[in-house]
């Protein structure tokens, strides 16, 4: 038996060893302990998985492709979980390290007792840095892909719930704005409002204001470009809900609505349109 087969065999049997070695330590190190539904003895065994890589790698050093793909394949799975937990991906990084030097630590060892040659650790430092390098490019690429993913995710539920336009009956949506409008918000106020009127097909648009505390120029330019781009659709817009004080707000300012129509409230707005709150039930 050669000795990177020799040495292979070892990492296989100690992988366990290992693998507790680098979990102790890591949780050790870890400032803060995440609260996950994955037991120790679960994460032990993703560990020893992965350690038993290098074991097969020098055990099959004429067979890398395998244990490259067999890498690739678990740095993908842990990099999706880890970015799941919500860890970030310095701190995940961290585990490199102490997979280095605990598999490095049981080699040397080996290497002591058995009297192991010098051209060997060449072989093992050209199988082993390649393997961790390799599973820490995956990892990160795969991370940030991940993460990236999520944040798309978010953002789409972001707009949902900035832009919930509901409709009410046939051709006839209501559109409840609450809370501050700054540009960016404005921004997909546009943009989220003309798609949901096209895919309703609507030809009445209510915004509801009276979740808004502030209408300031800015946000008055932002409802002027809305309307003028649901009009350009053929979609009526009607105002309501504009608070007393965010009405006295807009007349010292100088805001021109009166190209606008506004009501009161929803009642007087779905009986400008021959429609009433009991023929909607």
């Amino acid at each position: 038996m050669d000795n990177l087969h020799f040495l292979g065999e070892k990492i296989l049997e100690k992988r366990y060893e290992i693998a507790q070695m680098v979990h102790t330590n890591r949780m050790a190190d870890l400032k803060e302990v995440k609260d996950v539904n994955v037991i120790n003895e679960e994460i032990i065994e993703l560990r020893a998985t992965f350690i038993s890589y290098f074991g097969q790698a020098l055990m099959a050093k004429n067979d890398q492709k395998t244990i490259f793909d067999q890498i690739v394949k678990w740095a993908k799975e842990s990099a999706e979980f880890a970015s799941n937990l919500g860890t970030s991906l310095s701190e995940a990084l961290e585990n490199t390290t102490y997979y280095r030097k605990f598999i490095w630590e049981v080699l040397k060892e080996e290497i002591r007792n058995h009297n192991i040659p010098t051209d060997t650790i060449f072989e093992l430092i050209a199988i082993i840095d390649p393997l961790l390098d390799k599973a820490v490019y995956v990892f990160s690429l795969t991370y940030v892909n991940s993460h990236q993913e999520t944040l798309k995710k978010a953002k789409s539920a972001f707009l949902e719930l900035s832009v919930p336009v509901v409709p009410i009956t046939k051709g006839i949506a209501i559109l409840p704005l609450i809370g501050e409008i700054d540009t960016e918000r404005a921004t997909l106020l546009l943009e989220e409002t003309l798609k949901k009127a096209n895919e309703l097909k609507l030809s009445h648009l209510l915004f509801d204001l009276s979740g808004v505390m502030i209408v300031d120029t800015m946000v008055a330019h932002q409802i002027f470009k809305i309307v003028d781009a649901l009009g350009l659709l053929g979609v009526k817009t009607m105002l309501i809900g504009i608070r007393p004080e965010v009405a006295q707000t807009m007349i010292q300012l100088g805001i021109d609505f009166s190209k606008i129509t506004i009501k009161a409230n929803l009642e007087q707005a779905l009986l400008g349109l021959n429609l009433t709150i009991d023929t909607l039930e």
